[in-house]
């Protein structure tokens, strides 16, 4: 059976990441921090055998892996499927802001996210589903390869939750940091997850930061 390697990161930091602010489907580019983040993953994934590199349409994560794809010659296939959750009116505000604004809706989100619904927003099931199809897409036409997929929080997760077997209702028991890691290994009927959000890529600094960024909530 053809075994797929599905290295999945999260872009870099950005100044929404950097102050946990909600951006969904907003365009916002890496910080300087962000672009050696970015150039930090690409170095530790030069010695595997790239086949593929995909990105969620988004600029952050479209330059992060521009970084990686660069040398492996590779061009970065884009597909909206992966991209982040969209958060409607919370997009742009912080969790205080939030907090402040939507208490009911924001303690609905930590609780039971799958159940929430935002005005503009995307329904968590909805997020699932558009992930399911694109990586069933991906996983067909790459069998037997190895793929990196840059991508947002709210998708890793749902990645890592499938491979566990577990639904969106479980959002928050796994973690997804900014230029984060996941490592899969896919054969039919089974996955198998070897890391899971590893930062011992990025400089200690780096490292220390995003292994004690606050409680999830933001994506």
């Amino acid at each position: 059976m053809a075994t797929l390697t599905l290295l999945v990161v999260r872009h870099g930091e950005t100044a929404r990441t950097r102050d946990r602010r909600f951006t969904g489907w907003q365009d916002v580019p890496l910080t300087e921090r962000g672009q050696r983040e970015a150039d930090a993953i690409a170095r530790a994934l030069s010695a595997r055998n790239v086949t593929a590199v995909y990105s969620s349409p988004l600029d952050r994560t479209r330059t992060t892996a521009e970084a990686l794809a660069k040398l492996h010659r590779l061009d970065v296939r884009v597909d909206g499927g992966f991209r982040e959750m969209g958060f409607g009116v919370w997009e742009g505000l912080n969790v205080d802001e939030v907090t402040a604004r939507y208490p009911d809706d924001f303690r609905q989100w930590r609780e039971a996210p799958h159940t929430l619904v935002v005005e503009g927003a995307e329904r968590l099931g909805d997020v699932a589903g558009r992930v399911t199809a694109s990586f069933a897409a991906l996983e067909q036409e790459h069998a037997g390869g190895t793929v990196v997929l840059v991508t947002h929080a709210v998708v890793i997760r749902l990645l890592v939750l499938k491979a566990l077997g577990l639904g969106p209702e479980r959002l928050w028991s796994v973690d997804a940091s900014p230029a984060g890691i996941t490592e899969l290994e896919i054969t039919p009927g089974w996955t198998t997850v070897h890391r899971m959000n590893t930062l011992a890529h990025l400089d200690g600094r780096a490292a220390e930061a995003a292994a004690n960024a606050p409680a999830p909530g933001t994506p």
